[in-house]
């Protein structure tokens, strides 16, 4: 992942940076976020982080109702964090999608689920989760390939402030419960390691 920060001169600020972020040529497939006020540039994803945004993508289709959309990289933004972010997944009432623009509050989420890469672990782990739970999105999916441990995947829900209490922590080969409105049992086993 590579970063451009964005030093600001005065006058300049949040819509500067989205600016930027909406008006730069970057390279096709690349992930561009705002976060903690800095814009970050990663490389596309490798395929087993695909397959594993696509199983869980497939097991909450199955389980949502109609109203409700699980889309991929949709921009969710967090001004007061100075973030905008493109999450793996997003759980969130198809109306918050169906108006013009290139993002929608983050506070319209159900849920947000990030797959670590290898150079943005940090990310998922602290910034993203801080800036989710500040939104007040009920619940954080976070499967972490690269944790320090091995591979886990930890449902955070009840957020308070900047952050967000555990749920259950599980590492791959385990199930992890997302409670209602979702009432789906997700094993982990089906996901790729590296």
């Amino acid at each position: 992942m590579s970063a451009l920060a964005a030093d600001h001169e005065a006058g300049q600020g949040w819509g500067d940076l989205v600016r930027l972020r909406e008006e730069m040529a970057w390279p096709d497939g690349s992930r561009v976020e705002i976060i903690e006020g800095i814009v970050t540039v990663a490389p596309p994803p490798t395929n087993q982080h695909h397959a594993i945004a696509n199983t869980v993508q497939r097991r909450l289709c199955s389980v949502l109702p109609d109203d409700r959309g699980v889309h991929q990289r949709l921009s969710l933004v967090v001004p007061s964090k100075r973030g905008m972010f493109m999450p793996d997944l997003v759980v969130i009432p198809e109306t918050e999608v169906k108006g013009a623009g290139t993002y929608v509050p983050a506070r319209a989420a159900e849920l947000v689920v990030e797959v670590t890469s290898l150079r943005n672990g940090r990310h998922d782990r602290v910034s993203k989760p801080a800036a989710y739970a500040a939104a007040g999105i009920p619940l954080y999916l976070l499967i972490d390939r690269w944790a320090p441990g091995g591979p886990t995947t930890t449902l955070y829900g009840e957020p308070a402030g900047d952050g967000y209490r555990v749920l259950q922590a599980c590492k791959f080969g385990e199930t992890v419960r997302l409670p209602e409105p979702f009432c789906l049992d997700l094993d982990t086993s089906a996901f790729p390691q590296d």
